[in-house]
């Protein structure tokens, strides 16, 4: 089968260099983004419903997909959520838009996170999907959390150590996480899963979404508390939704820890895991639905 059949795929030069995407659609941008380990083909089963009523553009992160692989440095900062929004940035403006709707996934809902705070006239609405704040996350870390979430502390460590350990069967390891993560009977697009392993098996992908959550639990981190301790919030429209199997539900009082970091904010959980895109689209489409203000039928639209 093959999946986002109608979209174009493409690539947009940034500073730091070429992004990978695919777009389809036309009427008002939309900018999805994927999350850890996947890459924009998360969206196959939501994008095209949504291309009916927008131009829907789907990038692979840096670091992830085919998108550039930039450098880390010293302090990981090539792979700062601050460094990624900027991508989002001037890719949008390749295709004229200086104002969007943005709806991410995991890493891609803390870029759209960091996107709705240091360009807060960039991102008219916001959704975020089965995570909470970084920071909050951090912060609030007991045994609960480090066993739940033990690869935010795996992924960090130093000297290519996580590198080498999921090198050494990188098909397993993503399988494991999509297994791990997800809610009961939950069932991935075969073809989904293998252009999943195609690219996580690329050594320079597993050393760039390492970098990733070392910049999430380090430069990110002060970036999140420099816009805590200035009181910028995120002002725009936010929906959260989170899987009610998943891990963020479990944890957290998800309204309430967003409603700290945001002015407006809805939400609830949906029936599915962590992966909420692929295993309860329908469901995500009718809160988007709401949210966006889709009217109209489609050839894609829930009956």
């Amino acid at each position: 089968m093959a999946l986002l059949e109608d979209f174009t795929r493409t690539y947009v030069d940034t500073e730091a260099g070429p992004i990978h995407l695919a777009h389809a659609g036309v009427g008002p941008p939309l900018l999805l983004l994927h999350g850890y380990p996947q890459t924009h083909t998360m969206w196959h089963a939501i994008a095209p419903r949504l291309a009916a009523h927008f131009h829907v553009i789907c990038p692979d992160l840096r670091g992830y997909g085919d998108s550039i692989k930039p450098a880390g440095g010293a302090d990981h900062a090539g792979y700062s959520k601050r460094a990624m929004a900027q991508d989002c940035i001037e890719l949008m403006q390749t295709f004229g838009y200086t104002r969007f709707d943005v709806i991410g996934h995991d890493r891609g809902a803390r870029v759209g996170h960091r996107l709705a705070l240091d360009h807060p006239a960039a991102v008219a609405r916001l959704v975020v999907l089965d995570i909470a704040p970084t920071l909050a996350m951090f912060e609030s870390t007991n045994q609960a959390f480090a066993t739940g979430y033990y690869h935010w502390f795996f992924l960090i460590q130093p000297d290519g150590l996580p590198e080498r350990m999921i090198g050494a069967d990188p098909a397993y390891y993503l399988r494991e996480k999509l297994t791990r993560w997800s809610g009961p009977n939950a069932r991935f697009t075969p073809d989904a899963v293998a252009e999943y392993e195609r690219c996580f098996s690329d050594p320079a992908c597993i050393h760039a979404s390492c970098e990733d959550y070392r910049a999430a639990a380090g430069i990110d981190l002060e970036h999140d508390r420099a816009d805590r301790d200035a009181g910028r919030r995120v002002d725009c429209p936010l929906l959260v939704l989170w899987g009610a199997h998943g891990f963020v539900h479990k944890m957290y009082d998800v309204l309430a820890v967003w409603r700290a970091y945001a002015s407006a904010v809805t939400g609830r959980a949906l029936d599915s895991g962590h992966f909420v895109p692929e295993e309860a689209p329908d469901a995500l489409y009718v809160e988007l639905q709401r949210f966006l203000g889709i009217t109209g039928p489609s050839r894609y639209d829930v009956e």
